[in-house]
């Protein structure tokens, strides 16, 4: 190990595992006597790394309360860790670790910890745990999950609760916040709660309970839904972003509500039109996502990134799979004098799709659900199938 002596109660060393790491200390580190590392490790080597220095531990085990149900935190890290594990690391914020001490054996590709402790990024390490319980302990399929880590070496007891308190406290607004602060989501929220009483979007990053729904999904899910005719966009009909790009989904709403609500703007009337679209389907949306999570249509598909439980019920169905689907369905979004509603026809059977859908996987995406939300060949072939279904209907 390096120069720093273990102290009272500091003694314990652990090994951890590592894809990388790099030394990043600033100059000021060096001259405090500190170290600051960064890389990557598999997301099981965080699994055993302590919090006894962080200010808040895993939210979902707190002890002395009954047991939480999940935040919209911890159901967007297990989202991404299902539905796109190859970008968990850069999408996920990681996990801040102190340590009194580090020696790195690239040999065995491990880190050697004096004391060690997660100081942010409990609620990451419990989700991690959490998913890896599910799934026995796999990465989520053949290729391996990644988390960045950074590593700050000091025996400054002191800076180690100030850093842990800044890492904790000192987040950025997010863009949910300042779009719900604009007051730009009281017309879907209202248009909601015509279909559903007492319906309440989230509008703050600090919403994060069950009683709010998902805005940024929810955008994303409709953004799928928006037919041809109402399509703003320059160039050809393309719903591929609507699957990955959430934050992309809540800037056009943003810019959709902008020019819809400024008559002067160029474009006004299609983009009211458009935003009327929003505001009409917002429920119907909400209800075919939650439909298509769980639809027990692809019992027996054979696809092996279905969530099941025991009795071999459809518990999830991976977002990539669920929004080409969603896309197809927009061919049926039909204006009525109650508002724009998705009129899919009687003749056209759920397992049609079903089906598509699992070729699509299977053939097109190689049976990994994030590339077949990302790969347009997938949306076309189940696009092909509703387009069918809707001049038969005709």
């Amino acid at each position: 190990m390096s120069k720093v002596s273990p102290q009272r109660g500091h003694g314990h060393t652990m090994s951890v595992p590592f894809h990388s790491v790099r030394h990043i200390s600033s100059p000021e580190d060096l001259a405090n006597n500190r170290r600051v590392y960064s890389g990557h490790m598999p997301i099981q080597s965080v699994l055993e790394l302590p919090t006894d220095e962080n200010v808040r531990d895993y939210l979902l085990d707190a002890e002395g309360k009954k047991r939480l149900r999940p935040t919209q935190v911890h159901r967007a890290i297990r989202d991404t860790l299902v539905n796109r594990p190859e970008d968990f690391s850069v999408l996920n914020g990681g996990v801040v670790i102190v340590a009194r001490d580090l020696e790195i054996d690239e040999q065995s590709k491990a880190l050697k910890l004096l004391h060690p402790s997660i100081i942010n990024g409990s609620q990451t390490r419990g989700v991690i745990r959490d998913f890896l319980k599910e799934a026995n302990g796999e990465g989520n399929g053949p290729t391996p999950i990644h988390v960045k880590f950074e590593v700050v070496v000091t025996d400054d007891d002191d800076l180690i609760a100030e850093i842990s308190i800044a890492r904790n406290f000192q987040d950025d607004v997010a863009s949910i916040s300042i779009v719900g602060r604009r007051g730009q989501l009281e017309d879907l929220q209202k248009s909601l709660q015509k279909k559903r009483p007492g319906a309440k979007l989230q509008k703050s990053e600090t919403e994060l309970s069950d009683d709010y729904l998902k805005t940024e999904r929810l955008l994303q899910v409709i953004a799928a839904l928006i037919p041809e005719e109402l399509w703003v966009k320059d160039g050809e009909l393309n719903k591929v972003y609507t699957y990955s790009q959430k934050a992309k989904c809540l800037k056009d709403f943003q810019e959709i509500y902008r020019v819809a609500h400024d008559p002067n703007a160029a474009d006004h009337q299609r983009y009211l039109r458009l935003y009327q679209f929003y505001l009409d389907i917002a429920a119907e949306a909400d209800d075919l996502y939650n439909k298509w999570k769980e639809h027990q249509g692809f019992k027996g598909t054979g696809i092996r990134a279905l969530k099941r439980d025991k009795t071999g019920r459809i518990l999830e169905v991976p977002d990539g799979i669920v929004f080409p689907i969603l896309a197809a369905l927009s061919v049926f979004a039909k204006q009525t004098s109650k508002g724009w509603i998705i009129a899919v026809p009687d003749i056209l059977n759920d397992d049609e799709l079903v089906q598509t859908a699992k070729r699509a996987y299977m053939e097109i995406a190689d049976s990994n659900p994030n590339k077949m939300g990302k790969t347009k060949p997938c949306y076309s072939a189940l696009m092909q199938i509703t387009s069918i279904y809707k001049k038969l209907s005709h």
